[in-house]
């Protein structure tokens, strides 16, 4: 599989974000969905990635800076067809790897509390994440939980 830095222009790509934008308000109340749109994503404070295996979208992620030394993993998604293949710890290392080349000391990030999201926070577990306050601009919610790890 190949990880590439996207730049948000591809139909593939912008389906894949609708359907997580979709399945995050199918899950979550509208006021604790803090997935990003295309707009969102295009901030220059994020680096947006995909993993293709040839011509096929598996997934998605992004790495958004906050401040020094800290950075905040958005928009994890593996597209359906490819879920339960690796995809997510693929997209994982690399977002490890690139926030220790950035000089980052701490990672963080948001999912959800409900079930729908239980492959997630198992996935994030794996790779040394705990639970954390709420960081950034980010409230307690009973809908969310949020993890970290430091570097």
């Amino acid at each position: 599989m190949d990880i590439r830095q996207d730049n948000l222009s591809g139909e593939a790509v912008i389906a894949l974000l609708q359907e997580h934008l979709d399945d995050m308000h199918a899950t979550t109340p509208a006021e604790s969905v803090h997935a990003l749109d295309l707009d969102g994503l295009r901030r220059p404070e994020i680096t947006f990635w995909t993993i293709w295996e040839g011509e096929m979208l598996a997934g998605c992620c992004a790495l958004k800076a906050l401040e020094a030394g800290h950075g905040e993993i958005k928009s994890m998604r593996t597209a359906r067809a490819y879920r339960r293949r690796g995809v997510g710890a693929l997209l994982m290392e690399h977002l490890l790897a690139e926030a220790r080349r950035r000089g980052y000391q701490k990672l963080s990030l948001e999912t959800g509390s409900p079930d729908f999201f239980a492959p997630a926070r198992r996935l994030y577990a794996r790779f040394g994440f705990t639970s954390c306050e709420p960081f950034a601009d980010y409230v307690l919610d009973p809908h969310s939980v949020y993890l970290s790890r430091t570097l």
